[in-house]
């Protein structure tokens, strides 16, 4: 069974073609600028069974195409790594496209062994920088910048993504660091520039949160294009989502 917060079905942003998706419930990062910040406590919402998923991807075949197929995201599935592998295995058993969306801060057992049934992982790099990284997620990201690691020298397909929020991870410095960590990464696909939005904070003032963000203003088009410029030197292909 897995820990679900919610389903979304005909899915285009959670990798890639048409995707069926599940929001996993639980996190052990606590992003400043999350948009979904109802899936960060680790409670229990819905459990679903693997032949409930199976089933469900099952209906939804017909719209994948040769691209789509099942993302988990979150929360972070890797904290329900162990319950996802029969998930994981069951799908691949039936010639579906599996994806991770991870904030990569986990590399148990259980998930080395997911990722053996694991087609793509797309893994949300927060920032490269220490201390930045520590101000917006309340973590460390050397167990990140590990998992990426091991996704290249396992030669699991990944594409990083990037959330652009100013002042807080669009610093020059900071995003060359990101394009030299990747340049060498022969399993990276691209790199995806998230720009930031504010489309969650309706979220936290009904959790009764405070919103740590409200004065960061979006960004503009000369700031993405800046930042996707600087990436574009490291010989990967970037996007803007």
């Amino acid at each position: 069974m897995i820990n679900v917060h919610s389903v979304e079905s005909l899915g285009t942003f959670d990798g890639p073609g048409i995707r069926l998706v599940f929001f996993l419930q639980g996190c052990n990062f606590r992003c400043l600028y999350c948009s979904n910040p109802d899936t960060i406590e680790k409670k229990t919402a819905r459990l679903i069974s693997v032949d409930e998923v199976l089933q469900m991807a099952r209906n939804q075949q017909p719209f994948f195409g040769k691209k789509g197929g099942i993302t988990v995201s979150g929360g972070e599935p890797l904290l329900q790594a162990r319950e996802l592998i029969p998930v994981f295995r069951t799908l691949k058993a039936e010639g579906f496209n599996t994806c991770i969306d991870t904030n990569g801060a986990s590399i148990s057992a259980f998930v080395k062994e997911l990722l053996q049934y694991t087609d793509l992982v797309l893994l949300d790099v927060k920032q490269m920088d220490p201390k930045a990284h520590w101000k917006i997620t309340g973590a460390h990201n050397r167990h990140t910048l590990k998992f990426a690691g091991y996704l290249n020298e396992t030669s699991k397909p990944a594409w990083i993504r990037y959330v652009l929020v100013p002042g807080y991870t669009d610093q020059d410095e900071h995003l060359h660091q990101l394009g030299a960590f990747v340049q060498g990464m022969q399993n990276v696909e691209k790199i995806d520039i998230l720009p930031y939005h504010k489309l969650g904070k309706h979220k936290y003032e009904a959790l009764g949160w405070k919103y740590q963000l409200e004065q960061v203003a979006m960004n503009n088009a000369e700031n993405i294009e800046r930042a996707k410029k600087i990436l574009m030197q490291y010989g990967k292909e970037v996007v803007v989502s």
